[in-house]
């Protein structure tokens, strides 16, 4: 299985519902979206840019799904019909991948809003690519817990505001989690102001300072390492096999 993804714009998605996942399917239990959460990953860089909206699905909200989102009947009273802001969240997923936690679930929801404002409109599959990164956690971690939780405690990512499920919130936690997952750096720190820094951004290092030990790779590890350039070069364009390397 290919774990990174050739894809250069991503939209990390969450939805939350009406109803929860029992019995022949939520969709054909007459299920309906509430809530969308998406974040933009460019070029594996988190850029800020986000959709978030609360829907008016026209129908009671299960208690039982309250109690996982708390998302309540009031709550969404006065939110926009989803046929309202359909033209929006296409906009914004349009020509990306989407990347979602068991993504089958948030797609037949999606692909059941889409025809139901427009029979004759599109799929999901037809608006942009879509990565599962539940299938990625299972195999990377057969046999384990792969839930969003699992897989936070896992990569050490700070879930402490996740009382509830919140579809923005979760995009955004899974994000951080989705690119840890598959071996990528998410931020930068490159505030001008910071200790040390002189003028110009650049810190200086004392050139009397102790040399650094050089600890070299066993051969397990250079093993590991080539078996992990063959997933990249699977997905694609491997650099590190690709571009000549320094020499020692």
């Amino acid at each position: 299985m290919n774990i990174i993804s050739n894809a250069s714009r991503q939209i990390i998605l969450d939805t939350e519902t009406t109803g929860m996942n029992q019995g022949a399917g939520p969709v054909y239990q007459g299920h309906r979206i509430i809530e969308i959460g998406c974040v933009e990953v460019i070029n594996r860089r988190l850029t800020g840019r986000t959709f978030h909206q609360y829907i008016n699905p026209g129908q009671p909200i299960d208690e039982e799904a309250i109690a996982v989102h708390g998302i309540t009947n009031e709550r969404v009273a006065n939110e926009p019909r989803f046929h309202e802001i359909a033209a929006d969240f296409i906009a914004f997923i349009q020509g990306a991948e989407i990347v979602a936690h068991n993504a089958s679930f948030d797609v037949s929801f999606m692909d059941h809003e889409f025809s139901m404002t427009n029979p004759r409109g599109p799929v999901t599959a037809d608006i942009c690519q879509i990565l599962d990164s539940l299938a990625i956690a299972k195999f990377l971690h057969p046999g384990q817990k792969n839930n969003l939780d699992a897989l936070c405690k896992r990569y050490h990512i700070d879930n402490s505001r996740r009382e509830y499920h919140g579809a923005l919130l979760d995009a955004e936690i899974l994000a951080d989690v989705y690119l840890a997952m598959t071996g990528g750096q998410t931020k930068f720190n490159l505030s001008s102001d910071q200790a040390g820094q002189e003028a110009g951004g650049i810190m200086r290092l004392d050139t009397n300072r102790a040399k650094l030990k050089v600890i070299a790779a066993s051969a397990d590890e250079l093993n590991m390492h080539e078996q992990r350039l063959d997933l990249v070069a699977k997905s694609g364009k491997c650099l590190w096999r690709d571009e000549p390397q320094p020499m020692d």
